[in-house]
């Protein structure tokens, strides 16, 4: 099995570094080729252009581990997961062609829902882009943003790696160069319900939400996936992820090596893991991002020293610790964490233009995506929404997150997924 990380604090995520573990030549490339289409990227400005979830500090700090909903206490069973035509709905899930897609897409794509939970009626809602060349010869590849609560459709295939996104008229679409799909078959899913069009009608289940309700709805989604993609079940398969993904991506991975020693269980084909930016433990990542902010004298001295005289960063955050955390984000200002040197946007009716484009991009993607999801032409192309949401797609949702394991070190799981394969 291969385990991949690319880490950099909150800057720019430009820095790869892989954790080599047993993996055979061809698969070794391909998840390097993925790495290197992800620097390309991210050299073109072809990524969130605003810090999508280190703007949250002052709400992320204030997870508390909680006990979740009992149906989260269970792991996955085959009463879980939900046969019925799956051949018939995955034609249906195929999507003829984008709203303001100029050309005809030289692959297949697929979106729609899958249930997770009949009895609380939750559903995921996915999208799903096949290779252009050879697709049957490419492996499955997962991908889940952070957050915790940010979409991995909008965020992550609109915005970083899928193959098309939006244009200033928020209607028309262009081809991205280094879209992840021209080496793998991509899969995304917007995870847990509540975010972006993924949806429940237990009203409950927006509020009591975690870690492990996650981690089980999406070995849930995966295997009925795998269902209505029967083609995929014995292709090679890799979780990949960034940010909060360092807790979905492994504990996820986890689960799936437990499974498939279970008697019946659908037998997944995991190869590897890839985290980028990841957010392995929380009171690390707290700090980390700190230390970014007086390193790249985004804060002055005296403000970091009071950070770290008031925090402990420790799991425990007193009312001098937010004090002195909320003066920092304070004195930070409007500056895009990811990437301090671009612009910011400003009004995304007259956007502000990078003097290069190459590098930057247009810092306000984000906003031409977020109108071009909520269209009901682009809804009804991607079969989504079908419930008639009362609130519209964001690319981030999540505020109130019960959490297990946000104050554990999610390293020890990795250590296991590796001594397991």
């Amino acid at each position: 099995m291969k385990i991949g990380q690319w880490q950099h604090s909150t800057g720019p995520r430009t820095h790869m570094h892989t954790l080599p573990i047993k993996m055979k030549r061809g698969l070794l490339v391909v998840l390097w080729s993925l790495f290197c289409l992800c620097v390309a990227d991210t050299a073109t400005g072809n990524k969130p252009k605003h810090p999508i979830e280190f703007d949250q500090l002052e709400i992320s700090r204030k997870y508390v581990p909680a006990k979740q909903h009992a149906s989260a206490s269970k792991s996955p069973s085959s009463s879980s997961v939900h046969g019925g035509s799956q051949d018939y709905q995955r034609k249906r899930d195929k999507i003829i062609a984008m709203p303001g897609q100029m050309e005809e897409a030289e692959f297949t794509q697929y979106a729609g829902y899958v249930t997770v939970d009949a009895n609380a009626g939750r559903a995921l809602f996915y999208y799903f882009a096949e290779a252009p060349q050879d697709p049957s010869n490419k492996p499955l590849v997962l991908w889940m943003n952070g957050g915790p609560g940010c979409s991995s459709f909008g965020a992550g295939a609109m915005l970083e790696l899928g193959p098309f996104s939006v244009h200033s008229d928020n209607k028309t679409l262009y081809k991205k160069k280094h879209a992840w799909n021209t080496v793998a078959n991509m899969l995304f899913v917007e995870i847990p319900a509540g975010v972006g069009y993924s949806y429940s009608n237990t009203t409950s289940d927006y509020h009591n939400t975690g870690d492990k309700r996650s981690t089980d709805d999406a070995y849930t989604f995966l295997v009925n996936w795998l269902e209505r993609f029967p083609k995929y079940r014995d292709r090679d398969f890799f979780i990949t992820g960034e940010s909060y993904a360092g807790h979905y991506v492994p504990e996820l991975a986890n689960l799936i090596i437990s499974n498939n020693r279970a008697r019946g269980a659908t037998n997944v084909k995991l190869k590897g893991v890839a985290i980028g930016n990841a957010d392995l433990q929380y009171n690390l990542t707290l700090r980390a991002t700190f230390d970014y902010f007086w390193m790249h004298a985004m804060i002055s001295g005296k403000t970091y020293r009071t950070v770290q005289a008031n925090c402990g960063f420790n799991g425990t955050y007193t009312k001098d610790c937010d004090n002195a955390m909320n003066l920092a984000i304070k004195e930070k200002g409007n500056v895009d964490d990811y990437n301090i040197y671009a612009p910011i946007c400003r009004d995304a009716s007259s956007p502000l233009r990078s003097s290069d484009p190459v590098v930057f991009g247009d810092p306000c993607t984000n906003h031409y995506v977020s109108s071009y999801l909520n269209r009901p032409e682009v809804q009804r192309a991607l079969h989504a929404n079908t419930t008639g949401l009362n609130y519209p797609w964001t690319d981030c949702r999540y505020k109130d997150w019960n959490t297990q394991v946000g104050f554990k070190f999610l390293q020890p799981i990795l250590g296991t997924i590796i001594s397991q394969q």
